[in-house]
Parts: structure tokens; C-alpha cells; sequence
């Protein structure tokens, strides 16, 4: 029996533009999926909020974090 190999998720920031996350989805090998997050700042403490994730090995996430992490400092600076 073959073990099953771990995923990672990453998980994208609220605010994050569409555009961005497409080209992600298509350009590497992760799944989008939706996860419970619990966030604690300001008026939301204790709340949770679904938030949108790219789930996929260590590599590929490491390689898709460098890679939004570009991507976002571009779109903050144009």
C-alpha cells in the first residue's frame, strides 16, 4: 500500500485580485480550495471567515507563495 503524500495549503489573503488567482490555478498544479480560518484582529475576534486556498505538495506551495508574493508587490506598485 502506498502512502499518501501531504498536502499544504496556502492560503490567500482577502483582497487578492481575480486575475492573479487564476493565473496561479492554471500555471501550477494546486487545487482551490475553501477553508475555515478564525481571524483575530479588531471587531473580529473569534469569528470565522471561508477563505479561498491553493492546496497542492510543499514545492509546488512554496513555488506559488514566491510566486504571488511577486505578483502582489507588482500590483501594489503600479
Amino acid at each position: 500500500m502506498m502512502a499518501e503524500e501531504e498536502l499544504y495549503d496556502l492560503l490567500v489573503p482577502p483582497g487578492v485580485p481575480r486575475k492573479m488567482l487564476y493565473d496561479v490555478a492554471e500555471k501550477y498544479d494546486v487545487e482551490v480550495v475553501r477553508r475555515q480560518q478564525r481571524m483575530a484582529f479588531a471587531n473580529m475576534e473569534g469569528d470565522a471567515r471561508e477563505l479561498i486556498a491553493f492546496r497542492g505538495k510543499r514545492e509546488v506551495v512554496e513555488e506559488v507563495q514566491k510566486y504571488l508574493f511577486t505578483r502582489l508587490k507588482e500590483f501594489i506598485e503600479e
